[in-house]
Formats: structure tokens, sequence, C-alpha cells
């Protein structure tokens, strides 16, 4: 596993200011969004499109499109009687990219972690 530099230094937030940092995170950490966001990446797709590749239902596609959208990571545009939407910023591939390296390094220990086992089991409670 290779360090890489920072390409900036991290600031340490006051600590009023780790929420917004923390709903980043949270915007993307539900799976069925992330599901969204990873295909969205890769292409536009509306509504129904997302829904045939994910198998989510139409309701929870377009409220998780809601959410992404109104937390600025995706963007809509309307043609014809569809909408499309479409990733809005491409940190968001370098944030995903980033996290899918630490998840690829880390598969073991992330798996076995009982702090987010039971953060995961209570979700779903």
């Amino acid at each position: 596993m290779e360090t890489m530099p920072l390409i900036a230094p991290v600031v340490m937030p006051e600590l009023a200011d780790i929420a917004p940092l923390a709903r980043v995170f949270a915007g993307i950490s539900e799976p069925a969004r992330l599901q969204i966001l990873l295909l969205l990446l890769q292409s536009e797709y509306n509504v129904g499109e997302l829904v045939s590749r994910t198998g989510i239902s139409q309701g929870r596609v377009s409220i998780h499109l809601q959410c992404l959208r109104h937390c600025g990571f995706v963007a809509s545009e309307r043609r014809g009687k569809f909408v499309y939407y479409r990733v809005r910023d491409g940190r968001v591939r370098e944030l995903i990219h980033r996290a899918q390296e630490l998840a690829a390094d880390y598969a073991a220990e992330l798996a076995s972690c009982g702090v987010l086992n039971y953060e995961t089991r209570r979700r779903k409670d």
C-alpha cells in the first residue's frame, strides 16, 4: 500500500464546522444512493433507466436522486418528457475513487469492524 501525498494540507475545522463535512459522507453512505451515484459516474440516466439498472423502486430512486441533487452531487436536465441526471462535480468521482482504494486496502478491517456492523444492523431495524 503506497502513501499518497496530500494535494493540500488538511485543515482541522472547528467542532461546529464538522457537521457539513460529515453530511458529505452521509450523503453517499446509503447503499442505494451510492449505487445510483456509481451509475451516474458512468453515464447520464433518467429515473426509469436507473430503476432498470438497480432494481430499486421508482419512488426510492426518485427520493435518492432528490437528495443527491439537493446536496449538490447530481444535476438534472429535462429533455422532452424525461429528466436526465448526471454527476455535477468532478470531485465526486475523485472522492469515490479514493474511497474505493481505501475499501480495497482495508477490506478485512472494514468487514470485521464491530461498530460499523452494529450501526448497519441498527439502520436496518
